[in-house]
């Protein structure tokens, strides 16, 4: 049974990026082509194919046709090769250059679209944004462009991060919601289209919700788009051009 100091050390516990450890070398009895860097893209090809909720050190030994020990002798815990393969996915978000000098509005379009695909990629990263300093060297990438557009705004510093709250606060919850409805829907082997019908169908016929349906039945049809894709590419960028527009205003004040 895990200790008071056990539980005490294990929320004290940092990050894989701040330990000062190399990256350790394959012995010879280690099975061949066996590293750190692959053991972090099997990782995610397993999160990908199985979700979060199912990932284990054996599950993934097991995909990669070696013994669990052999795994440890590359990271020490689950959660540091957890946080590996959230690094690892943190590098596909494009990021502009450190020169680029394009307009702001257009660069933070980019990063919340990029952030919000990979939150629909990759399901499980969403339960572990927050799970983790995010000190890796993607994740840090990630933030430094983002801070370097947001200072181009033209908002105070004192309004910068709040700025940043508003806009990648609500794509990380627009990106969860979508790509858990996403791993729901392949789960029970349904288009989320059909799904989405079905849904609405049976909200229409259950009395206790018919009028609260039917009330909001002119917001549906002015929302557009023949499919659920087209209705969340429309509800997003509406919603992230008024967030843009909020900083604009803000600065002009």
């Amino acid at each position: 049974m895990a200790t008071a100091a056990d539980r005490a050390k294990e929320l004290a516990r940092t990050s894989v990026w701040l330990e000062g450890k190399a990256a350790p070398k394959r012995r010879a009895e280690q099975p061949a082509g066996l590293d750190r860097n692959k053991i972090t893209a099997a990782t995610v090809l397993l999160l990908d194919a199985e979700g979060l909720a199912k990932f284990s050190m054996r599950r993934l030994a097991a995909k990669l046709g070696v013994t669990a020990m052999s795994v440890y002798w590359y990271v020490d815990t689950k959660d540091d090769l957890l946080e590996l393969a959230l690094d690892a996915v943190m590098g596909e978000v494009p990021l502009p250059g450190e020169g680029d000098d394009a307009d702001w509005r257009d660069q933070l379009r980019a990063l919340a679209t990029g952030y919000r695909r990979l939150l629909v990629r990759h399901p499980w990263v969403s339960p572990l944004i927050g799970e983790y300093l995010n000190v890796g060297p993607h994740s840090m990438a990630f933030s430094t462009a983002v801070q370097r557009v947001m200072r181009r705004t033209g908002l105070p510093l004192h309004g910068q991060t709040g700025a940043l709250a508003a806009v990648f606060q609500f794509v990380y919850g627009f990106g969860a919601v979508e790509g858990r409805f996403a791993q729901r829907c392949a789960a029970a082997g349904i288009s989320q289209d059909d799904f989405f019908r079905r849904v609405l169908g049976t909200i229409g016929e259950e009395p206790g919700l018919r009028e609260t349906f039917q009330e909001s039945a002119d917001l549906m049809e002015a929302r557009g788009g023949d499919t659920l894709e087209e209705m969340r590419e429309r509800d997003f960028r509406f919603a992230l051009d008024l967030l843009i527009a909020g900083i604009e205003a803000k600065r002009e004040r």
